[in-house]
């Protein structure tokens, strides 16, 4: 999928007002070919197990506490919302038959009959208005309560419970915001919001290790999720949806390098990845031939400096993080160690999305400059001198040692400071630090998209008090520009307010932008039909593959 075929935020909030009336029938997007009857028959399909390499997920899998892309590709697979998201990033009904309004501040959702669980009890109204109920509640301190902030009764100060959700009858709900927001039935297709069956609550933990879920695929069974090996999945009989697989199912592999994952799929020992290693960046696409790709996806790198850390608080902070920035060659790097996978970050979003521009006021800040980098360091020192050594966290599970290196020495090299790379040996260890909230230095931090639109790279990561704001950066002023996006009437209303917002991020810097990185990866002979979707995601349920 390459630039030019992505469904990007103009077309997919137009994809969102069809929801409003239109049902899952499919036939426009371009998905016919995985299109088949319900019932989990893999119509025209092959009957072999498909092998891809993935992550140990972070936690139990629970749709509103899940945040990570391991355990996010899963929920994916296991799950059905309300609404789905094609490879090309536009959105269509799934559960949902129709989702209607007539303000766009009131919603009402009417399901589609038939939808089960695997255990086969039946999808209802209440199993999502439950479920959102969960994920939000502020005693139960799920990572993605957030994404329910919008709906009435929501509260980040008390319990409380999600008032503008209300269950008319079995097939139907009706969800009121505390304002206008028009974008809002295109965030229906992420995790947070898939429906859960009663079992979810009965024994909570027991169903995040084995989650029962509606969507194209089941765990195989007890002890189908073996930690720190992989997970594997089979189609699940009881989906009614358009995913249906095409394959006997899907069995993702958890690799501590991805050198390790390549040398298998060249080996024909692994199907899928996803994740090419640096060490193969200059001859992965003659290995793979027509197997490889290459392509722009909604992915942002970048590291963050929190706010709590000694002298990057107020105007001595503020220099030092634009010292930084100005610090790193990211041309270099991105040449030399990426050779055309990734591109000098010019905002903090992705090009990908709708509204994207390089011209963002105040992004010259990301333009390398050593002279500027070491006068503006000099100055933060006039106001408090600096001592001790900048370290920048990182996760060894994945090949970032490279880049981080090379920026720490950049810093050495035009800022006269001690700087080093530290590791920790899994993203799932760096994320539970993080989130304790007392790292001593700065630390690697990306994102995948979780719905194609500008603001999913600019709420979760910096509004005050959102779930993925890891450097705990808080401005009112960025918040008010958030705030008006949201009630914005047109797209393009809303793209004006999240440039002005990122011209307020250029100057705070409360993470440093980097580079946006292209989904690199590449498939077997064994596989065919192997496509990676707008957030570079596999689609997995679309590959066949002969026994």
């Amino acid at each position: 999928m390459g630039l030019g075929n992505f469904r990007a935020a103009s077309a997919l909030v137009a994809a969102a007002a069809l929801t409003l009336t239109a049902c899952s029938g499919g036939g426009d997007d371009g998905t016919d070919d995985t299109a088949g009857a319900g019932g989990g028959e893999a119509a025209g399909g092959s009957t072999g197990i498909v092998t891809a390499n993935s992550s140990e997920p972070q936690g139990p899998l629970i749709p509103t506490n899940t945040n990570e892309v391991g355990g996010g590709r899963i929920l994916d697979m296991v799950f059905a919302g309300l609404v789905y998201y094609a490879p090309d990033g536009s959105a269509h009904n799934e559960v949902a038959e129709s989702i209607e309004t007539e303000d766009n501040q009131t919603f009402t959702v009417t399901l589609e009959d038939g939808w089960t669980f695997s255990d086969g009890s039946p999808v209802t109204s209440s199993s999502f208005v439950d479920a959102w109920n969960q994920g939000a509640l502020l005693s139960n301190a799920h990572l993605s309560s957030y994404f329910f902030e919008p709906i009435e009764g929501f509260s980040y100060d008390e319990d409380s419970e999600l008032t503008g959700l209300e269950v008319v009858d079995e097939q139907t709900f009706t969800v009121t915001l505390k304002q206008p927001e028009a974008d809002f039935p295109a965030r229906l297709g992420y995790s947070a919001f898939f429906p859960l069956p009663e079992a979810a609550f009965e024994d909570p933990e027991a169903f995040g290790e084995h989650p029962i879920g509606n969507g194209p695929y089941q765990l195989e069974g007890e002890g189908a999720w073996e930690h720190n090996v992989g997970i594997d999945l089979v189609p699940n009989d009881e989906y009614q949806g358009e995913r249906v697989a095409q394959n006997g199912g899907v069995s993702l592999l958890f690799y501590d390098n991805k050198d390790s994952a390549y040398n298998d799929l060249l080996a024909g020992e692994l199907d899928i990845i996803d994740e090419i290693p640096d060490s193969a960046f200059g001859a992965f696409e003659e290995e793979l031939g027509d197997r490889a790709v290459n392509q722009p996806a909604a992915l942002f790198q970048s590291f963050t400096i929190p706010e709590y850390l000694d002298h990057f608080e107020g105007e001595e902070g503020t220099l030092r993080r634009q010292a930084i920035s100005h610090a790193i060659d990211r041309a270099e790097i991105t040449e030399t160690l990426y050779q055309g996978t990734r591109t000098p970050a010019a905002d903090f979003t992705s090009p990908v999305v709708d509204g994207w521009t390089d011209q963002v006021p105040g992004n010259e800040v990301l333009q390398y400059d050593p002279e500027l980098a070491a006068d503006l360091w000099a100055q933060a020192d006039e106001i408090a001198p600096w001592e001790g050594t900048f370290t920048l966290y990182y996760n060894s599970d994945d090949p970032h040692q490279p880049w981080v290196d090379a920026v720490v020495n950049q810093l050495r090299n035009n800022l006269g400071i001690e700087a080093e790379g530290e590791a920790y040996p899994s993203l799932g260890e760096l994320r539970t630090a993080v989130g304790g909230k007392d790292m001593d230095g700065a630390f690697r931090t990306g994102w995948q998209a979780d719905y194609p639109l500008m603001g999913n790279f600019l709420g979760p990561l910096y509004g005050t008090g959102a779930g993925s704001n890891d450097g705990d950066y808080s401005n009112e002023e960025f918040d008010n520009r958030l705030a008006e996006a949201a009630t914005a009437e047109s797209v393009d209303d809303a793209t004006a307010s999240y440039i002005g917002a990122q011209e307020i991020l250029m100057q705070d810097l409360p993470a440093i932008p980097l580079w946006y990185q292209n989904v690199v990866g590449g498939s077997a002979e064994t596989v065919e039909n192997v496509e990676f979707g707008w957030n570079s995601v596999p689609v997995y349920y679309a590959v066949t593959k002969q026994e």
